[in-house]
């Protein structure tokens, strides 16, 4: 665990300093790999698709276990496999390139580097919170949850069938790609409940439960593998939506869109800091022990 904390503080230093370095994707063997199984349909396709690279990615972490510098080259190895995992590209620069546009119009352009599934984002706050949720989820908070309980075996995992199940340009049959989605919705569905209770922790503790618990309230018993955490998109529209002002409980809507973009990108920075401070209280108890 303790490699894995430090593998992640490096990458995340690493995409701070220079964001470009989430572009690096070279996934043309993956869509290659895609093609080549193009005899096979629905969740037998699927099974073979994402189940090869991360059985070949788990052969090489046995094997680096067994090499003489086995801890520096394992902290390499999930180096590289958090770079490729985290993107298509940081979210937080895309939140900064909105609030850096000159005008309306470019802010309303750059906002659509932030939607992974949808085909547009709508310039209002709501939207821009839930768009900005899903995004952190995809592109940090699912990555580190699985690289932490799972290693690169746990991180390559989510992104392979992140990109299966909602990459369009993927040849697929329709079976296929219903059976890749379910994967990556069930993927989705245990680090998107921590992100709730993270951000209502570091947000409006009241407006975020409360938009959960009215979400699962009406949702299917199998709606975690069924469709995506909407009860995330609607926790993050409850968190921007509603601030409560000083200690005197009145509450008021927020209609500055930008205002409460930057506070959402401040509450989920202080929600991957949660994460990252657990993590490292379990190292710590590790070797305390």
């Amino acid at each position: 665990m303790a490699i894995r904390l430090l593998a992640a503080l490096i990458a995340l230093g690493l995409l701070h300093l220079q964001p470009q370095l989430a572009h690096w994707r070279g996934d043309a063997g993956f869509r290659r790999w895609v093609n080549q199984l193009a005899d096979i349909s629905g969740a037998a396709r699927v099974l073979f698709t994402v189940l090869v690279p991360v059985a070949a990615c788990a052969l090489v972490v046995w094997m680096l276990h067994r090499t003489p510098l086995a801890a520096l080259l394992q902290l390499v190895f999930g180096l590289a496999v958090l770079l490729f995992s985290f993107g298509p590209h940081a979210y937080e620069a895309d939140i900064e390139t909105i609030l850096k546009a000159p005008d309306q119009q470019g802010r309303e352009a750059a906002a659509q580097a932030l939607c992974g599934d949808c085909e547009t984002v709508a310039w209002t706050t709501a939207d821009l919170g839930e768009a900005t949720a899903y995004a952190a989820l995809r592109r940090r908070f699912g990555v580190l949850f699985w690289f932490f309980l799972l290693g690169p075996i746990g991180a390559l995992l989510y992104r392979l069938s992140r990109q299966l199940g909602h990459d369009s340009s993927l040849a697929l049959d329709t079976r296929a790609r219903t059976c890749a989605r379910y994967l990556a919705n069930a993927l989705d569905w245990m680090p998107a409940q921590l992100m709730v209770f993270t951000l209502a922790l570091v947000g409006h503790w009241d407006a975020v439960i409360g938009a959960w618990r009215r979400w699962h309230q009406q949702a299917a018993p199998n709606s975690w593998y069924l469709s995506n955490p909407g009860f995330l998109g609607a926790a993050a529209r409850a968190d921007v939506l509603t601030d409560i002002e000083g200690g005197d409980g009145y509450t008021e809507e927020r209609t500055d869109s930008l205002h409460e973009l930057r506070r959402l990108r401040d509450a989920l920075l202080r929600a991957l800091l949660a994460w990252l401070s657990v993590v490292a209280l379990i190292v710590m108890g590790g070797w305390l022990h």
